[in-house]
């Protein structure tokens, strides 16, 4: 397995940052949050499934926003509601 590209985890850690609500990935047993660009380089696989949790004021919108740029970096994710 290798980690999903630099210009995937950068647009996935700028997208959730436009958002006030808060985005985790859950991986297995491991939790990130998905703002943090360091999290994500160790955790983010091309190969992976993950859980998309996401709770907000602006959740809705952050939720269509990670599926879009989860999609266009071909990662699979799931979100969780």
């Amino acid at each position: 397995m290798s980690s999903a590209s630099n210009a995937a985890i950068v647009e996935v850690s700028q997208t959730a940052n436009k958002f006030r609500s808060s985005i985790v990935l859950q991986y297995e047993n491991k939790f990130i949050d998905v703002k943090s660009i360091l999290g994500l380089f160790t955790t983010l696989l091309d190969s992976g499934v993950y859980d998309l949790h996401v709770h907000g004021p602006d959740a809705e919108e952050a939720k269509a926003a990670m599926v879009e740029v989860f999609k266009k970096h071909n990662l699979q994710v799931n979100v969780v509601s």
